[in-house]
């Protein structure tokens, strides 16, 4: 008998499997899944708890670039929710410059470890390192946050190759490999995690006024990222997502020369305005929570008051 067109393919023998790799699904078997849905609300449990249930957060993160001024809004928003511990990794100077806002962290926080590390995302061997330095500090790492990023505006035909590279460097292939090397842990704990990636409405759509096609391109290859991730890993139990920031209210954006900018990104947000950043916060929370995002997965949240829309 002929085979039908509709027929599923059976999976490759082990000989071709050598040759090829293959991306295998999560498991159908309830015993044996590392997706599995979260169990059910207590019944004695009362509102405010089911509430506070549902957006809760436990473990231990890692966020890159974790002293910027959108990472330390998060930081704090996973730590209210629960968050046992975090190690905010970044450029030493970036380090002593957020500083302050760390230590404010420990303060409010002191059932909580609150750690710093010097890092260079696009070191593969550095980020391995760390890894493992912060794997024996603060035991298992269930999530992790890639908020590293750097911009950079130049005419197309004027902008040096080095530029390009370092910039789609640190903002993508930086994400990689922090990805890779805190993914791996979570794989050998056998018991999952979440990755956000933080990608940009850059990735989405060409900005204007401003010409910066390597920063677009970048963030671009974050949002692909998020989706091969997401397919080849949920098999051990991490979901991948990210978030695209529009644009946010941050050092990055102030300045009297940068004034015709915001007027121009202002007039073409339905909204009016840039964001604020803790208004990124909901949606990391979201997705980094052990049951309000535990069956969201290869999703990107857009959070630009709209100005995609346009």
């Amino acid at each position: 008998m002929g085979s039908s067109q509709n027929e599923i393919p059976l999976p490759p023998t082990p000989e071709v499997r050598k040759k090829m790799p293959w991306i295998q699904l999560g498991e159908v078997d309830p015993a044996s899944t590392l997706t599995p849905p979260p169990a059910l609300f207590p019944e004695s449990s009362k509102v405010e708890q089911r509430a506070a249930m549902r957006f809760s957060v436990s473990g231990n993160a890692v966020f890159t670039g974790g002293t910027g001024v959108l990472a330390l809004a998060s930081a704090r928003a996973l730590l209210e929710h629960g968050l046992s511990g975090i190690a905010l990794l970044d450029l030493p100077a970036a380090l002593d410059k957020g500083a302050a806002e760390v230590n404010s962290l420990r303060q409010n926080f002191p059932e909580a470890r609150v750690l710093t590390h010097a890092c260079d995302v696009t070191n593969a061997q550095s980020m391995d390192d760390i890894a493992q330095r912060v794997q024996n500090e603060l035991g298992s790492v269930n999530i992790l946050c890639c908020f590293a990023g750097i911009v950079n505006c130049a005419d197309a035909k004027d902008l040096p190759v080095e530029q390009w590279r370092r910039v789609v460097d640190v903002n993508m292939t930086g994400s990689w490999i922090s990805a890779q090397a805190f993914g791996r842990h979570m794989i050998a704990s056998g018991r999952g995690g979440n990755i956000v990636l933080i990608a940009s409405i850059s990735g989405h759509r060409v900005n204007y006024p401003q010409p910066q096609v390597a920063y677009n391109v970048s963030k671009a290859g974050v949002l692909h990222m998020r989706n091969s991730l997401a397919a080849e890993w949920t098999r051990y139990g991490i979901r991948v997502n990210s978030i695209s920031p529009g644009y946010m209210d941050t050092v990055l954006n102030e300045g009297a020369d940068l004034e015709q900018w915001r007027q121009i990104w202002a007039e073409r947000n339905p909204m009016r305005r840039m964001g604020s950043p803790q208004e990124i916060t909901g949606p990391v929370v979201f997705l980094c929570s052990d049951i309000g995002g535990s069956y969201v997965n290869g999703t990107d949240i857009v959070v630009d008051g709209g100005g995609l829309v346009f």
